[in-house]
């Protein structure tokens, strides 16, 4: 006796292949709006420059005297890179240092800097692109502004921002954690630093 299979036709429509939901599914790709509610997100400083902002960039300066401080400061203006020396070695390299402030600053997108701002030295020499400077970033405590070089001037302008700009979110960060993160790379606290050596003449 002969079997004969029971062959029926099957309709691709439902075949296994059609049943697997799309994998493009919008419900399977978008973003549940609760999402950025449920998932705490902290974002991270690990970096903050010391610069003068460029001609360009309005920002304010923390007004707060607890966030800004007096150093001394090797300043390499080629690299554009700026060392603090610690205090035992600020004698032997005396005639290297400069004197600086560093405030705390924060551009209109939120970037956190430390604005360095050059003081007098031991004799009392000033200048006014130095001093220009200071008083603009006073003048940041309580607005936003942008410094601009003017070299027939001999010293910086500053150009006020709109007065219904929105004011700085500061971090909740002490200051000297803050000096940790800008300066972890750029603190000199030996006489054999490489950057010592360079200046004598070494490396």
């Amino acid at each position: 006796m002969i079997i004969k299979p029971n062959l029926q036709a099957v309709n691709p429509d439902q075949s296994d292949r059609v049943q697997i939901a799309d994998p493009f599914d919008p419900a399977n790709l978008r973003l549940d709006q609760r999402f950025t509610e449920t998932v705490p997100v902290k974002k991270l400083l690990t970096t903050i420059p010391v610069r003068k902002p460029s001609k360009q960039i309005f920002f304010r300066v923390h007004h707060t005297p607890e966030y800004r401080d007096v150093f001394p400061i090797i300043d390499l203006k080629d690299d554009r890179e700026e060392y603090i020396v610690v205090r035992p070695l600020v004698a032997e390299l005396a005639t290297e240092i400069v004197y600086k402030q560093l405030c705390l600053a924060m551009t209109r997108q939120g970037t956190l800097f430390f604005l360095p701002l050059r003081l007098p030295g031991p004799d009392g020499k000033d200048m006014e692109w130095w001093r220009s400077l200071r008083e603009h970033a006073d003048r940041a405590k309580t607005r936003w502004i942008r410094v601009v070089p003017n070299q027939d001037l001999g010293a910086y302008e500053a150009i006020e921002g709109a007065k219904d700009l929105s004011e700085p979110q500061w971090p909740e960060v002490g200051f000297w954690d803050l000096i940790k993160i800008a300066f972890k790379e750029f603190l000199i606290t030996d006489i054999n630093h490489p950057v010592v050596k360079r200046l004598r003449g070494l490396a």
